[in-house]
């Protein structure tokens, strides 16, 4: 049996108070990505340091402080909430467990952060079945914020829900990050969502970033071919609007045998005779641009003109 890389030399920093958003195919490591830097799941090797401590290896007691500071919105509201239990036990929960608030104080804040995601606290009594998939979202969003963290993480928060749905989502999550100082990463495989929220986008491909770089130079001017034709296949609500589909042809390698080289490169129809003998590196290529492509590199002047 071989191994399977899910996440492999996988490098970025996040400053704060900005969003940084991962897209990219299924199974090409964005959810893995996401939970290792959460310390969710333990990476088998590399570090991960967040405001200069390695989550990697805390102890259990600095592990905990840490994760206060970092929290999850998941991609199910259906199956991220214990149906066990009414929304204010699901938002005191977390406050509990790190000894936050009490008596009162602690109704009050649960009162307050229902009332921020747009819930009434009367309906704190409630259970997940009684709520909507977007006030589902809603309930997860305040459970999140209840231990009053630095970063969140959201996988993919919005694509289990209803395109109008959607927008409230995001701009509810717009609105948050201004006014409590949050970091975000958002995990997402719909570049249309990615645009309205983040400040940096990365893109993923069979475990590896292929291109990074600011959401205006990512859609005004794509460099590498995977983004390029991602970006084609975005939906256009104008029928008659002319279309230059980049049609990728075959299927994503299996992450237990990738192919030698630029893994993208069977697929690719700008590939060259290096893109199948080297691995290319995520390297600058323009202004607030990295992209591990043999193509741009070399082409870099015809990209531009």
């Amino acid at each position: 049996m071989g191994h399977v890389y899910a996440v492999d030399d996988v490098s970025f920093t996040l400053n704060e108070g900005e969003t940084l958003g991962f897209v990219g195919e299924s199974g090409c490591g964005k959810t893995t990505t996401g939970l290792a830097v959460l310390g969710l799941i333990k990476a088998t090797s590399g570090e991960v340091f967040y405001r200069g401590k390695d989550i990697l290896h805390a102890s259990k007691s600095e592990l905990r402080g840490l994760k206060k500071q970092m929290q999850i919105i998941f991609q199910d509201p259906y199956s991220s909430l214990n149906p066990r239990m009414t929304v204010n036990q699901i938002i005191s929960d977390p406050m509990e467990i790190h000894k936050l608030y009490e008596g009162n104080e602690r109704k009050d804040r649960i009162s307050f952060l229902l009332e921020r995601v747009g819930l009434s606290p009367d309906q704190g009594r409630r259970y997940p079945h009684e709520f909507s998939g977007g006030q589902r979202q809603r309930i997860g969003i305040a459970r999140a914020l209840a231990v009053d963290p630095d970063l969140i993480i959201g996988d993919e928060p919005v694509s289990a829900l209803d395109v109008s749905i959607q927008a409230q989502i995001i701009n509810l999550l717009v609105d948050l990050q201004d006014e409590f100082n949050l970091s975000y990463i958002i995990i997402a495989h719909d570049l249309s969502v990615v645009e309205h929220i983040c400040d940096q986008i990365a893109v993923m491909y069979l475990g590896k970033i292929v291109e990074m770089s600011s959401y205006k130079e990512l859609y005004n001017n794509p460099r590498h071919p995977y983004t390029q034709a991602l970006l084609t296949a975005i939906p256009v609500a104008d029928p008659k609007a002319e279309k230059n589909r980049i049609i990728l042809k075959g299927d994503v390698p299996s992450p237990i045998d990738p192919p030698s080289g630029c893994h993208f490169h069977p697929r690719c129809h700008r590939k060259m005779e290096i893109c199948t003998q080297q691995r290319p590196k995520l390297k600058p290529v323009g202004n607030n641009c990295h992209t591990a492509c043999f193509f741009v590199r070399i082409n870099i002047r015809y990209l531009y003109y």
